[in-house]
């Protein structure tokens, strides 16, 4: 047989057995929603003009799929243009929360700014949130065949260490083997994403992080969600207004001077 060329030679695809799957749309429940818009609305009343939040989704530990409250921490900074989460911040909320509450991604504002997205600090945040949120909520998603090239078998108290100059992996087995695959566990995780505006408009993603147990091998991806809610419910409650307002004066830290530079795209 005459290959064209070399690029018709392609090795054959890793096997992968899928174990479990992650969520493809964010649920959510009413009163988490109606919570969010309730808080900037608290920000424009208590500090007298629109500045961003951020806070974080939370779930419960026996599923954290369904984003069921908002957490709020207290910010760092808040402007009018951009909003930073520090890494420590995100494991110290963490352990303020009751134990079966868990967080499963963030949230934050845009206020009144016209940008319906998420900026380039926003994916800085995001990444911060995702390598914390990922190692509470990882589990065996797939089982991955690992392609070893020059793969040498060898058999226990069979060999010296010359045989380990063989091959670019060796394994050593109890009983001659012909033949072997290796499949490696990857574990995957997933954490949400939510930006909300003044006007009553919202954007949502959820964020994937998968790496094999063995290999190392990592891959980050994205993808927009869409909403579904769960328990729907009215307006927020009448009787938690007071205690939210609280938390809005106490967390919400505006900046008093002005930026040099506007920083959210």
């Amino acid at each position: 047989m005459r290959f064209k060329s070399l690029g018709e030679l392609k090795r054959a695809e890793a096997y992968e057995l899928i174990l479990a799957s992650l969520p493809e749309a964010i649920r959510l429940t009413g009163y988490a929603r109606a919570k969010a818009f309730k808080i900037s609305e608290l920000v424009r009343e208590v500090h007298g003009d629109s500045y961003e939040w951020y806070g974080y989704t939370l779930g419960s530990r026996d599923n954290p799929e369904v984003i069921r409250d908002i957490g709020l921490p207290k910010n760092d900074e808040n402007s009018q243009h951009y909003t930073r989460i520090g890494p420590e911040n995100i494991a110290a909320y963490q352990e303020t929360l009751p134990d079966d509450r868990i967080i499963n991604g963030w949230i934050h504002s845009h206020g009144e700014l016209d940008l319906q997205g998420f900026s380039a600090i926003d994916a800085q945040n995001q990444e911060v949130v995702l390598n914390y949120v990922t190692a509470l909520v990882k589990q065996p998603v797939a089982k991955r065949e690992l392609v070893i090239k020059d793969l040498a078998l060898l058999v226990e108290g069979r060999w010296s260490p010359p045989d380990l100059e063989r091959g670019s992996v060796c394994l050593v087995t109890d009983v001659p083997v012909a033949a072997a695959r290796i499949m490696e566990t990857v574990y995957g995780g997933f954490c949400y994403a939510m930006v909300v505006g003044d006007a009553g408009w919202h954007r949502q993603e959820i964020h994937y992080k998968r790496r094999g147990i063995l290999s190392g091998q990592t891959s980050i991806t994205k993808k927009e969600a869409e909403v579904m809610e769960v328990e729907s419910s009215g307006p927020f409650p009448q009787e938690e207004i007071a205690a939210l307002r609280e938390e809005v004066r106490t967390k919400i830290q505006p900046l008093k001077y002005q930026l040099a530079k506007l920083e959210s795209v």
